[in-house]
């Protein structure tokens, strides 16, 4: 990195004062330890009017200064209100929010990281935005929740398996077809409803519905009337009791085979695994399922669903599932 420092208001009067003179500019450059090519420039890009001023000089040189800066993208009120539309009420990311932009609208682009840099600069806070007035990076995916720990055991009753997940046919494993599911229950108070959540591997699409409780049977019937009108090749939930009823589900659905990965490894469903992490923005711990309608339930279901996705190359769902293209900026 260089180590030039511009000329200052008092540089510049020594130059008036030696061109005035008759000086001769190797000499000014030499009695002030500059360049010869500095004092050149500076009278070439600083004279007004065939005439050099130290004032004019360093007014020009402040408006270059200024000038010269890039002009922070979310000072742009028209992709201000988009991004702070987007993060706070629709809840995207801001590589989401950023990667969308620039399919739909790349005169508007802006990087994700500006956006980070707006959201804990505190660009995007407002009073009752989140508890004890933490401001907006409280909406932020992972913010500070607690892990489980590593090593922690699995306490969760056992239940009799039909497959393995070393056994799932290729194209579940890889992605490359719609129909194959990831299958789990998200719950809100001990002993009240809950949701099961499915998601399909290659489109990542939700379909989501409550349960009265967190019995087999019930669990049993909501995946049957959730997946009786869709493609369905493969079923793969976690090893919950709440399953405890698969080949029922298996016989209503034409032989459609469930896959039960490995103990203690979630990562094994992890599409599934990750938006349920979504939906807890929307159903919080301790929250009673029981009291969110089934309509609220299908407007959540919905924006994800048409939320962006960067595995999907920022395209959402809905688009991937039915093969359809939708404009949401």
């Amino acid at each position: 990195m260089g180590h030039y420092k511009h000329l200052s208001t008092k540089e510049r009067e020594f130059i008036l004062c030696g061109i005035t003179k008759g000086t001769s500019l190797s000499r000014i450059a030499k009695e002030l330890g500059r360049n010869k090519s500095t004092i050149s420039r500076e009278l070439r890009r600083n004279t007004g009017d065939e005439f050099y001023s130290p004032c004019s000089a360093q007014s020009f040189y402040s408006n270059r200064r200024r000038n010269c800066c890039p002009r922070k993208k979310l000072l742009n009120q028209d992709i201000y209100n988009l991004v702070k539309n987007k993060f706070l009420c629709q809840q995207w990311s801001p590589q989401q929010i950023s990667e969308r932009i620039r399919l739909e609208k790349p005169e508007q682009f802006v990087s994700f990281n500006t956006i980070y840099r707006g959201i804990y600069s505190g660009m995007f806070d407002a009073r009752n935005l989140s508890h004890g007035e933490k401001g907006a990076k409280r909406h932020l995916r992972h913010k500070g929740k607690p892990r489980h720990r590593k090593g922690s055991e699995e306490r969760r009753g056992k239940i009799q398996i039909s497959n393995n997940i070393v056994d799932r046919p290729k194209e579940a494993n890889e992605r490359a077809r719609i129909g194959d599911w990831e299958a789990d229950t998200v719950l809100g108070k001990q002993g009240k409803s809950c949701l099961v959540t499915l998601d399909d591997r290659k489109s990542r699409f939700l379909i989501c519905r409550k349960a009265e409780g967190k019995k087999s049977a019930a669990v049993r019937d909501v995946m049957i009337d959730a997946l009786k009108n869709e493609p369905v090749e493969t079923i793969t939930p976690d090893r919950g009791k709440e399953f405890a009823e698969h080949k029922a589900v298996t016989e209503e659905l034409g032989g459609k085979q469930f896959y039960f990965p490995l103990p203690h490894q979630p990562w094994q469903r992890g599409t599934n695994e990750n938006t349920n992490g979504l939906l807890r923005e929307y159903f919080p711990k301790q929250k009673d399922i029981t009291d969110y309608s089934d309509s609220y339930i299908a407007f959540v279901t919905e924006k994800i669903n048409k939320r962006p996705k960067k595995c999907l190359g920022y395209k959402t769902p809905f688009e991937v599932y039915y093969s359809k293209t939708l404009h949401l900026i």
